[in-house]
């Protein structure tokens, strides 16, 4: 077996189950709040085009994707983030931000170097597990509210910048929300010119805001006239922003060059899209009426919760996203979602189990997650039962 499998960590969930493990909860209707899976309906739009194109379920896909597909990547591309050059040769479909984002530590890593990959910390675990299986060496920057629960990139070292082959980046940011400006992102385009690494910008929760669209990694670099978008590619997925996560249907952008390869390394690893899932991938980047109607129920729910929640925690909406981060009472963040869960059946995600101890610091150490994905009423349900849990435990 390759040896690497051994330096992978459990997953989030698996921690979970084994804290939650002997527990008998309150027989109350359990509420879930912990996994980020959209629950609102998938358009129905999608749906019709789905079953209008099942017969091309009798074709082998390609991996580079159907070119009408791509073209209407480009073109949602350039409307939502003002860009006026990309081509079709800068844009690869992907069957999921997941596998596009841990396939791509493996297409482009020099293993022969042992080489940095810096992340978020806390992160999405598909980062970590992708640098540990390329034969990187994860770098963990803390996101501390210091900082804006961003990363304090100029705290880093010139020889880990120099050791550097690829830095994740997510914004909007899970669990945070928060959102780099564009300021900041060229910072980052800066630095990787001066020190030749590629930049992965995971944008997967961009179309989920209140107000102002957040930035993107493309956006930064044709707003310094990069248009050929060097040592950058951005990921975007339908499952967030269309309620979409069973499609499994994203894709990749930016620098064509390092596309070619990426697309390359994809061919073997055999994972296009089917032709179905592509021409219903078109319906829904061509419309953003269910989009603005996503926003508006995830905007309802935020406004509940925390008029609910906020006299008692330490919580504010995030940027963006469609996640909660908020401190717990007493810092355990582990004995807070045991105990929830044991007395009123709400599961929430421990912080620290997605993040990890740098320097005797873990940053999601005594937060919690939840997942406002369930429906309004739920949510509403969840967060009183949180409550009532707070004053009665603290």
């Amino acid at each position: 077996m390759n040896p690497d499998l051994d330096l992978l960590h459990p997953y989030p969930f698996e921690k979970l189950a084994q804290l939650f493990d002997g527990l008998s909860p309150a027989s109350k209707p359990p509420i879930a709040l912990s996994i980020g899976e959209p629950q609102h309906p998938a358009p129905a739009l999608v749906q019709d085009a789905l079953r209008a194109h099942s017969a091309e379920l009798a074709r082998y896909p390609t991996t580079l994707g159907l070119p009408a597909l791509r073209e209407t990547i480009a073109g949602w591309l350039k409307r939502r983030f003002d860009l006026n050059r990309l081509a079709v040769e800068q844009v690869l479909p992907v069957t999921g931000t997941r596998e596009a984002l841990f396939a791509f530590a493996q297409a482009v890593l020099d293993r022969s170097t042992r080489p940095k990959v810096l992340m978020p910390n806390p992160f999405y675990q598909i980062y970590e597990g992708a640098t540990l299986l390329a034969g990187g060496e994860p770098e963990y920057l803390p996101c501390t509210p210091e900082h804006g629960l961003q990363p304090d990139y100029d705290a880093v070292s010139v020889d880990t910048w120099q050791r550097c082959q690829l830095l994740y980046i997510c914004s909007p940011g899970n669990p945070t929300g928060a959102v780099m400006s564009l300021e900041q992102l060229q910072s980052l385009i800066r630095l990787a010119d001066e020190h030749d690494f590629i930049i992965a910008s995971d944008e997967c929760y961009s179309e989920i805001y209140d107000q102002t669209p957040p930035p993107g990694l493309l956006q930064a670099c044709a707003d310094m006239g990069r248009h050929d978008y060097a040592r950058c590619v951005v990921f975007h997925s339908l499952s967030k922003r269309s309620n979409l996560p069973g499609l499994r249907s994203g894709f990749a952008a930016g620098d064509a060059a390092v596309l070619k390869q990426f697309l390359r390394y994809r061919t073997y690893h055999g994972c296009a899209m089917p032709p179905h899932h592509q021409l219903a991938s078109m319906a829904a980047w061509n419309d953003e009426a269910h989009v603005r109607e996503n926003r508006r129920l995830y905007r309802e729910k935020f406004r509940a919760v925390l008029e609910i929640l906020q006299p008692l925690m330490n919580v504010s909406a995030p940027e963006a996203g469609f996640y909660l981060w908020p401190e717990v009472p007493a810092g355990d963040d582990e004995h807070f979602a045991r105990e929830l869960k044991r007395t009123e059946n709400v599961t929430v995600l421990p912080g620290r189990y997605l993040s990890r101890d740098v320097g005797g610091l873990n940053p999601g150490a005594g937060r919690v997650r939840m997942a406002l994905v369930a429906t309004l009423e739920e949510c509403e349900e969840g967060a009183r039962r949180i409550r009532r849990f707070i004053e009665h435990t603290y």
